[in-house]
């Protein structure tokens, strides 16, 4: 069997405790250090926090990784090492071929779902890339296939800011991927707290939310769930002023040739060096708070006999 859980988090799922998946390119690919390492550590314990078990996703020397050690996680944070990014797409080949890999949310979503967890916490999820006609072909992330087709609810803020946002809520909703506001009545942008697009379902608490979750995954054939809450008040940027920035960011990678999973991670740093560091902390900070509310979430779900 290729999937390796950690002590902890095979004990918390075989007595019904919660336990909360998370994503590990935030520390590979994601975030610059140190922050990498302290954000991941700081998502685990707001985890704990809320009543939950953390479970850190990685690909390791054949294995599929639920509940990274320390060790593992600053072996994943090593500037100096080769660490691959991982789609859910890329696990078959990653596992035969022994290689150290970070978990997107897709991947991350794959791996929960295998060790029966069925709550992952992340900052922003992938979706429908700008300036790309809606045509064959296009780019769309493979977050979004994975949602449709596990059955892992996912909580976040929204899908990241360089994207199309409309057409990422619109293909959500031909996947028949519910997307439910903690708290809010509109799609949160990632850095800012609103994007204007209206949703049609809400949650006020942690324990409306998992009362949404079960219901959805006691349904045959369900697949994912997407929970969306805005970053922090005191942390939250200007919408406007991250648009100019994500705009000037794209044409400045359009004009060096920057194309594929390389553009997001050019995009993010751009704007966080146009921002002052700013955008760098709404990241973090909301990495950190959708990770305890993901705790929460869990923590109330298990109730239900399905945490």
């Amino acid at each position: 069997m290729t999937l390796q859980l950690s002590e902890e988090v095979a004990s918390a799922l075989a007595a019904g405790r919660a336990v909360v998946a998370l994503e590990s390119s935030l520390i590979a690919q994601g975030l610059p250090p140190p922050h990498n390492l302290s954000t991941a550590l700081a998502a685990e314990a707001a985890v704990r926090e809320a009543g939950a078990v953390p479970a850190t996703t990685a690909v390791a020397d054949g294995k599929l990784i639920v509940g990274a050690s320390q060790d593992f996680l600053e072996r994943l944070a090593d500037a100096s090492r080769p660490v691959a990014k991982a789609g859910s797409r890329d696990l078959g080949p990653l596992l035969a071929a022994g290689s150290l890999a970070s978990t997107t949310v897709s991947a991350a979503m794959r791996l929960a779902m295998l060790a029966g967890i069925h709550l992952l916490a992340t900052g922003g999820i992938g979706g429908v890339h700008r300036a790309v006609p809606p045509a064959a072909g296009r780019d769309v992330s493979a977050d979004i296939d994975e949602l449709a087709a596990t059955p892992v609810a996912v909580v976040c803020s929204g899908a990241k800011s360089l994207l199309d946002l409309p057409a990422t809520y619109e293909l959500l909703e031909t996947r028949r991927v519910p997307v439910v506001g903690i708290g809010t009545d509109t799609l949160p942008a990632f850095y800012a707290s609103s994007s204007g697009i209206a949703l049609r379902h809400r949650a006020d608490s942690p324990g409306e939310a998992a009362a949404v979750a079960a219901a959805h995954f006691a349904l045959r054939g369900a697949g994912g769930l997407l929970f969306v809450q805005p970053a922090p008040d005191e942390l939250a940027l200007d919408a406007d002023e991250v648009e100019g920035w994500i705009a000037d960011a794209l044409l400045k990678a359009e004009t060096m040739g920057v194309r594929g999973a390389a553009v997001t991670p050019f995009v993010l740093a751009a704007v966080a060096a146009a921002s002052g560091g700013r955008a760098l902390e709404a990241n973090i900070g909301l990495i950190v708070n959708n990770a305890r509310t993901g705790g929460a979430i869990a923590t109330a779900l298990a109730g239900y006999g399905s945490g």
